[in-house]
């Protein structure tokens, strides 16, 4: 096994040297990685960026497109050819057709090719002609991220700390009746170990609609072409010393190591170790409107997902020789167009305290980092509402339960961001004095003057930072 790995290594070695090769001296390619948790809006991002990035009109942020040196762009068929195209047109279709709705979320890896004819800016731009920049959009689930970490932790160390976490949540009653239940020393059984990878499932469903975010393994969640298969039939148990052979506990453990072995493993070598820009997608709103509880959740799983991250420069040279590195993260709070704009820089500042560690290791490794919060397509419109004498900032947009049209005031944002993370680290089970609410809205019926993408809050400041510099 050790022969054949350092042998995969070393050919998997040779196809990258090639293609950095060719990327570096010939096309240059950007490999975007999008990522986020559940409903953070990934693909509403990917789908009005690229249609932003084709009809560039309200691209006014994006320095290539202010200085006209961007002749063209167009989709081109991705490059792997194994993995599934991210369904653009479906998409697009879904957000600015005659009954506009919000698309399917992510279930899997996708990935889409936007190519550009753009002339160099500087010194260069008399002396060549435009060149193409090809940008590789891939797309994929924060959940399937969040289990990297496991790569690094046994079965016991990941069971013992799944189980102390869970313990006093009530979604988690059902399950851990079930493996109290249990005998990890005794005899393997199937029915047995299916019917607690299945409570198990039940409570990560659960988990999530309640806004945890520590649900791993995050293939349960999405499982694909997998769901039934052993790899995903085991659960966090309660052992005590080394599993003996054929006992329900040892039979779980090999399961969770083939997991990582043959699930988590090719992710992070065919997708994640490829991309060297990457946006995280957060909707810091939704867990705000939950409670301290789920922004101390998200909290540790954004620390979760970013300590996957192999941050660094990619000078031409290290990327030939060690391959590439996330040199540019973009922490992007998503839904900004649910506050009014006076509150966007609060937004903001809770985006840049909830990443701050995370941003700092980067930086320190020598990536650039930035936050920011934005709206990938603008639902509502603003207005001010007097309110016993008080203009309030509103926002109006249909809403999506009831189709009605409706002006909503969600609260105000704290100016210092540690009047929400200091009552979130601490436990607390409520916002003191306070109450933030935040309206779901369904996409507006669009009318998009030619030239013109779907109306958005700083998606051109967000590809201004991600590709501007490549262009």
């Amino acid at each position: 096994m050790v022969i054949s790995s350092l042998a995969d290594s070393l050919v998997r070695g040779v196809e990258t040297l090639g293609d950095s090769v060719s990327e570096t001296f010939f096309e240059p390619v950007i490999r975007l990685g999008v990522t986020g948790l559940a409903r953070s809006g990934k693909t509403v991002f990917i789908t009005s960026l690229v249609a932003n990035l084709l009809d560039r009109g309200r691209m006014t942020g994006l320095v290539a497109q202010q200085e006209g040196r961007i002749n063209a762009a167009f989709l081109q068929p991705q490059p792997d050819d194994t993995v599934p195209r991210f369904d653009y047109e479906t998409h697009l279709s879904a957000l600015t057709g005659p009954t506009p709705h919000w698309p399917d979320s992510t279930r899997a890896v996708s990935e889409l090719r936007l190519s550009f004819k753009a002339r160099p800016a500087g010194l260069l731009a008399g002396l060549q002609g435009p060149r193409t920049v090809h940008l590789d959009i891939v797309d994929y689930p924060g959940e399937w991220l969040l289990d990297l970490a496991l790569l690094d932790k046994s079965y016991s160390v990941w069971s013992q700390e799944t189980l102390t976490r869970i313990e006093t949540r009530s979604e988690a009653a059902g399950y851990l009746a079930q493996v109290n239940a249990a005998d990890p020393s005794g005899a393997h059984d199937e029915p047995t170990a299916q019917a607690l990878a299945s409570s198990f499932t039940t409570y990560l469903n659960q988990a999530r609609e309640a806004g945890y975010y520590d649900c791993t393994p995050g293939r349960f969640l999405l499982p694909g072409d997998l769901a039934g298969s052993p790899v995903l039939t085991f659960a966090p148990l309660v052992a005590s010393g080394p599993s003996r052979r054929r006992t329900l506990q040892r039979e779980m453990e090999r399961r969770y190591e083939a997991y990582k072995a043959q699930v988590v493993k090719p992710f992070f070598r065919d997708h994640f170790s490829r991309i060297d820009r990457q946006v995280v997608l957060v909707d810091a709103l939704g867990a705000i409107h939950k409670g301290p509880q789920a922004v101390e959740d998200m909290r540790r799983g954004m620390a979760d997902i970013l300590s996957a991250f192999r941050p660094g420069r990619n000078a031409w040279l290290s990327q030939l020789l060690l391959g590439k590195r996330v040199e540019r993260i973009l922490f992007a709070a998503t839904k900004a167009d649910h506050l009014h704009h006076t509150q966007h820089p609060r937004l903001t500042a809770i985006i840049e305290a909830l990443t701050r560690e995370a941003r700092d290791r980067a930086n320190f490794a020598g990536a650039r980092t930035e936050a920011l919060s934005l709206a990938s397509l603008r639902a509502t419109t603003e207005e001010l509402r007097n309110h016993n004498g008080t203009e309030l900032p509103c926002v109006r947009g249909t809403l999506l339960d009831s189709g009605k049209q409706a002006a909503f005031y969600p609260g105000e944002l704290p100016e210092d961001p540690a009047h929400l993370l200091g009552p979130a680290r601490n436990g607390a089970d409520a916002w003191l004095g306070e109450d933030y609410g935040f309206m779901a809205f369904a996409p507006a019926q669009l009318t998009l003057k030619p030239g013109d993408g779907p109306p958005h809050i700083r998606l051109d400041r967000a590809a201004q930072f991600l590709i501007g510099d490549r262009l």
